[in-house]
């Protein structure tokens, strides 16, 4: 092990160690210089000028040379992570130093290793024409990993959410987030061992290429995990199981070279990795806590009984296990046994650009396509995400120039990126067609893409991204050469027979191309299905809100355009102008009535019709957003909304959005316009405080401010008080559940009764003697009363509470079940109360989670004391 002494610094160190570094690395040298990039202590230059260098000792020569250059915190870093591999190593060692493995098994294991660099050597692009391969070591580039996991409450599509988790990733410092795919399974700060880990992201951010990386490596010899055998096995390949099995059949179904030597692998457990890939794709996803276990390798069970019992260490209770899965999906996986969350954040704007001259191998032609693709904000802040970043690639590569104007919205990228593959591949085969057009063979291809679109529709609505090849509609397309363009095939194979199983290359396309038939096709405009669920159950969690984006973007004048140029695909006019006026009609309804508008004003935004937005002219502007973490195209779709209007703002609800100040800042103009301003529910610092007090100081327009549990104490308080007092317009603020003091509510004292008519300040930090000597005070509240405004509060919050999830739920019971028996005796609080308990009683009923559960009971015995 590489060891300094702690009185000398990491560059003597490195200096007084360098011949025996030089023997001890060159064996790992590949995987250390991996480490030292993804750690951002090299950069990509550095790496290519050690891997110039001939034979892995001159490469740990130059790596050490490098680090010499780079200075002490470099060499740190450096020795840290030597240490580490080299502790992980001595781990999978123990145990096994008195029983060397047969002869055999060293020959299985090298088999095995070809076998897996054979699978892994090409890349796994999704739209490759036939026959073309693009070799893994020149097209990877490195993914952000971080430890943690996302949150279980995904209320929207997973992609939209992404880009505010994105960017917290990215304030985080470098050596704090960063995880290179060899350090998975080493130690976390000192803890137990760690057999079990949780790879979670949203779709397209690459799992699936984490996974082929690390079976690239250690076919390689470039891991150093210390693993004899990694076995990889897909849910989608599981799905196709209907029988009882074991573990040992599962293995050998693409596995066969390891059937002489299996018994010892599996009884040599400790030097196994299993790799299981799309847990969210797992028929059985629900149901995997199971309490029926199999301890045998051998002993048949249901496909999800094995998967549990592995899981759980009932089987194989020494291997190592890696699982990948979308969020929507990780509430379904006993937690209690995974040893590290691990988040995958998919790239940094290093690695887009990296992605960009690996994609398009010529330097010039890379730096023009990403200045092309830097000066779109929307389409740069879809590269983070890897999938999304190939479809771009794919665009500008199959197009050299954009149809039309630069796309502006998500459908105009997706219009872009079908409109390039059909042009691609049929000027691939233009031989063929023309051959099959005189014949009178060939489909027309508006034909084939409404057929996918049937497809993509018919299953969207039914909650399947898997179809198999018995399916009607998919039988539909048999024959038809494009169909590979974007469908992936997989062919599963079984005792006496063979099974297809088809997806979409990536969620959203399925989602784009079931838009494309909606609106081409006499297919009614889906009134209802948005909402066709209740939030109560936690079925609705935005399941259609891309597709209904995306039935905008095509319905939108310039898109249907260019769809009926390009591909022969054409909207009927009644349908365009019965959209339009819906859209007119449900924005102007929700503004009135306050309802959450958010995916409204993004279909609004898809159109790119400025006069779309002058139509819509409420009596009342009310902007409901509230409770959806806000990332930079929702307030895109806002700002474009509220800029083509005129007039005050009646309401502007951003409570629980996660507003930032640079958020704040950006919507500042609008903010000058509102009435009513709802901010509660974010952490807003002393920073976004001061934004707070500049619109005070200036707008004549705001007279409500509800600041309610935003953590803000009384420096923030005193920054919005100062505010205040140079228009003396705010009439409420409304500040519950915070950090505010005595000191803090009397730096309010002059500003009321005139011009704050009301100050609400209940459960902050107050005594019971603070809280009488605010008793006179009539203007100041901060303690529940049986005053008619506290039954309107009892309303608004069960209204809030109705329509979230479980998990929000759940947030605002621990906030609001603060209750002194005096506040109980008021008849509003009985009927509040009585209306919560209710409300939990029928959400745990409905609730098919058990740790939610348990929560939901809690809180409902609280209340059960109350009654």
């Amino acid at each position: 092990m590489v060891e300094k002494d702690c009185c000398n610094s990491c560059l003597t160190a490195l200096g007084a160690l360098r011949v025996s570094l030089v023997d001890e690395l060159e064996g790992r040298i590949d995987s250390l210089l991996e480490i030292l990039v993804c750690r951002e202590v090299f950069t990509r230059d550095d790496r290519e000028e050690v891997l110039c260098q001939l034979g892995p000792r001159a490469r740990v020569r130059k790596v050490l040379d490098i680090l010499t250059c780079k200075g002490e915190e470099a060499a740190k870093v450096f020795l840290s992570i030597s240490s580490h591999q080299q502790e992980a190593q001595t781990h999978s060692h123990e145990g096994n130093t008195d029983q060397p493995q047969s002869v055999e098994y060293n020959k299985v294991k090298q088999k095995h290793k070809g076998v897996l660099t054979r699978r892994s050597e090409s890349m796994l692009f999704y739209n490759t024409r036939h026959g073309e391969k693009i070799l893994f070591s020149e097209h990877y580039v490195n993914l952000l990993l971080a430890d943690g996991h996302q949150g279980l409450e995904i209320k929207r599509h997973e992609v939209l959410t992404f880009g505010q988790k994105r960017l917290s990733m990215q304030q985080k410092s470098a050596v704090q987030r960063k995880i290179a795919p060899a350090e998975l399974f080493t130690r976390v700060n000192g803890n137990r061992p760690v057999k079990k880990v949780l790879v979670s992201g949203v779709a397209g951010i690459g799992k699936t290429i984490l996974v082929q990386k690390m079976l690239f490596d250690f076919g390689g010899n470039r891991d150093h995990l210390g693993f004899d055998f990694i076995v990889h096995m897909t849910f989608r390949d599981l799905n196709l199981i209907d029988k009882p099995t074991n573990f040992r059949e599962l293995v050998l179904r693409k596995n066969r070279h390891l059937v002489k030597e299996l018994d010892n692998i599996l009884a040599n457990d400790d030097k196994l990795l299993i790799i299981l890939d799309g847990f969210d794709e797992f028929r059985h996803y629900r149901s995997c806590d199971v309490d029926t276990f199999v301890t045998e390798p051998d002993e048949d069970a249901e496909v999800v009984e094995v998967f549990g019992s592995l899981m759980q260490g009932e089987l194989l209770p020494n291997a190592s296990v890696m699982l990948t899965s979308r969020p929507a999906a990780i509430n379904y996986i006993p937690v209690g046994c995974i040893d590290r969350f691990v988040v995958i954040a998919g790239f940094s704007l290093t690695e887009v650009q990296d992605f960009f001259f690996r994609y398009f191998q010529d330097s010039a032609i890379a730096e023009r396509m990403f200045a092309v693709v830097s000066a779109n904000e929307l389409m740069l802040t879809l590269c983070y995400i890897p999938a999304f970043c190939y479809i771009v690639c794919c665009i500008l590569k199959e197009s050299e120039d954009l149809c039309g104007e630069s796309p502006k919205t998500m459908t105009d990228i997706y219009v872009q990126y079908l409109v390039a593959l059909l042009r691609s591949h049929t000027q691939a085969r233009a031989e063929t067609f023309r051959q099959e057009q005189e014949a009178g063979t060939v489909q027309p291809l508006s034909d084939i893409v409404l057929k996918l679109g049937r497809l993509a529709f018919q299953k969207l609505i039914e909650h399947q991204t898997l179809f198999y090849g018995s399916d009607r509609d998919l039988a539909a397309l048999e024959g038809c050469s494009l169909v590979s363009t974007f469908l992936d095939k997989t062919v599963a194979q079984e005792p006496g027979c063979t099974e297809e199983v088809y997806s979409f290359a990536h969620l959203t396309v399925q989602e784009f191309f079931a838009a494309v038939y909606c609106a081409m096709t006499d297919h009614p405009l889906p009134d209802a299905l948005q909402h066709s669920a209740g939030v109560a159950e936690g079925s609705n969690n935005g399941h259609l809100d891309l597709f209904n984006r995306f039935l905008s973007g095509i319905l939108s004048e310039r898109n249907a355009n260019l769809l009926s140029r390009q591909v022969g695909l054409c909207c009927h006019k009644d349908k365009v102008d019965n959209y339009r006026q819906r859209i007119i009609g449900e924005l102007t309804m929700r503004c009135e009535s306050g309802a959450h508008i958010l995916n409204h004003l993004h279909c609004l935004f898809e159109q790119q019709d400025p006069s779309l937005a002058l139509a819509v002219q409420p009596e009342r502007l009310q902007v409901n957003v509230s409770d959806e973490t806000l990332s930079q195209m929702d307030y895109n779709a806002i700002k474009y909304f509220l800029d083509h209007t005129k007039g005050q703002i009646a309401e502007l609800d951003l409570t629980g959005t996660g507003v930032s100040c640079e958020a704040l800042r950006d919507i500042q103009h609008l903010l000058l316009r509102c009435n009513r301003l709802w901010l509660g529910e974010n952490n807003i610092d002393i920073k976004t405080a001061q934004v707070i007090a500049d619109v005070l100081q200036v707008s004549n327009s705001i007279t409500h401010l509800g600041l309610g549990w935003s953590d803000i104490g009384d420096d923030e308080l005193l920054t919005i008080s100062s505010a205040i007092r140079v228009k003396k317009n705010l009439q409420e603020l409304w500040m519950e559940g915070n950090r505010v003091s005595y000191k803090g509510l009397l730096s309010l004292s002059d500003l009321t009764p005139n011009p704050l008519i009301k100050v609400v300040a209940i459960w902050n930090d107050l005594t019971d003697t603070d809280t009488e000597s605010f008793c006179t005070q009539e203007s100041i509240t901060v303690s529940f009363s049986d005053d008619e405004m506290w039954g309107a509060w009892g309303e608004w919050v069960f209204k809030r509470c109705e329509v979230s999830s479980n998990e929000k739920l759940v947030t605002v019971l621990h906030k609001v079940c603060n209750i002194s028996v005096h506040c109980l005796e008021t008849q509003w609080a009985k009927t509040f109360y009585k209306q919560l308990s209710q409300l939990i009683k029928h959400r745990i009923e409905c609730c098919t989670e058990d740790d939610m559960t348990k929560k939901l009971k809690k809180f409902d015995g609280i209340l059960s004391h109350t009654q």
